[in-house]
């Protein structure tokens, strides 16, 4: 039996898929029997300096020993959580502090070209590289991270893919002809497209979710006149019958890192609709096989969400294809990858 840390940062109140996967490591984990913690500090990214301070705090713990046994490995998942010093580190990906890197230069970052922003991004990525490279082993939750750090960092990483939260609890039935986006409310979820393309199709939409672009996306909706139900963030058990009673899923994020979401609809024998700049859900949905894959155009979302809607046994073909190209998605390969990473048997 191994001692094992699984690292993570979170904003304090805030919770989603990044909290999700790191307690799901864990439960995994000590499913084989080992002994295993979830380790978490508090993570603000404002002012500047509030950025390194938290990186600084990873930086300074001794994670080697624990009420005086050994932690034979640690396994840090989001920044800065990956500065965590300790001779045997294997670090899963969730994603990098996205506002200095791919991020920068949009809506979504308020980092500046200034000198002073400009030394900012750079230490960051001075503190990844250091992080990263002190790693036995990189792996990420999808390609699209592998890719992006590859572009930024010129770090190689492994894609390893895990199920989402529900994995062996989602099920199917007879669409009730309604299309479900689902996840958290964010502005580069972009749901105001979802919304668009149910004022296009003319058909209902329900949004499963919250977040701080909720209110905004509400006036949107009343303004477009189109049938959208907001049920906020729902159970479990709710949430999966909205998955098996809808006829498609819309899912139309910006560069998405993984994208719970996409398989959440496959499990559920559903087809997705998303965009050619979705990211991570491109890993996952072919177009014209078990979804649609669109450009980020409120008319084009619409008129294949409502293509597959008026036909149900295409949308079961595209269900059904989509189930089995993700079927074999387990815990318990990325947890044996991950260990084996580490050299724990």
């Amino acid at each position: 039996m191994a001692r094992i840390l699984v690292c993570n940062a979170q904003v304090p109140f805030a919770s989603g898929g990044a909290e999700r996967h790191a307690e799901g490591l864990v439960r995994e984990i000590a499913a084989l029997g080992h002994e295993v913690e979830l380790v978490r500090l508090p993570f603000k990214w404002y002012p500047r300096a509030e950025i390194l301070t938290s990186a600084l705090a990873w930086r300074l713990l001794d994670l080697s020993e624990a009420d005086g046994k050994r932690v034979d490995l640690v396994i840090p998942m989001k920044f800065p959580s990956y500065l965590v010093r300790h001779e045997n580190k294997v670090v899963w990906l969730i994603h990098q502090f996205r506002q200095a890197y791919d991020r920068f230069g949009t809506a979504e970052s308020d980092f500046t070209a200034s000198p002073e922003d400009t030394r900012w991004r750079e230490l960051i990525a001075e503190s990844d590289r250091t992080g990263l490279t002190e790693a036995r082993k990189v792996f990420t939750n999808a390609r699209n991270t592998a890719d992006r750090l590859a572009r930024f960092n010129g770090i190689e990483a492994e894609a390893l893919y895990h199920p989402p939260p529900l994995a062996g609890r989602y099920r199917t039935e007879t669409s009730q002809g309604f299309a479900l986006a689902a996840g958290r409310l964010d502005a580069w979820k972009r749901m105001d497209l979802a919304i668009g393309a149910a004022a296009v199709g003319r058909f209902r939409l329900v949004i499963a979710g919250d977040g701080a672009d909720r209110a905004r996306l509400e006036a949107i909706a009343g303004r477009s006149g189109a049938d959208v139900s907001f049920t906020g963030r729902v159970p479990d058990e709710e949430l999966l019958g909205l998955y098996a009673t809808c006829g498609v899923i819309i899912f139309p994020p910006a560069d998405e890192d993984y994208g719970y979401i996409a398989l959440e609809a496959f499990l559920s024998r559903k087809p997705v609709v998303t965009c050619t700049d979705s990211g991570g859900p491109l890993e996952f949905v072919v177009d014209g096989e078990n979804g649609r894959v669109v450009a980020p155009d409120a008319a084009a979302l619409g008129e294949a969400a409502a293509a597959l809607l008026a036909d149900p046994q295409k949308s079961r073909e595209f269900g059904k294809r989509g189930f089995e190209k993700v079927r074999e998605i387990r815990w318990e390969n990325a947890v044996r990858a991950l260990l084996n990473a580490g050299g724990i048997r």
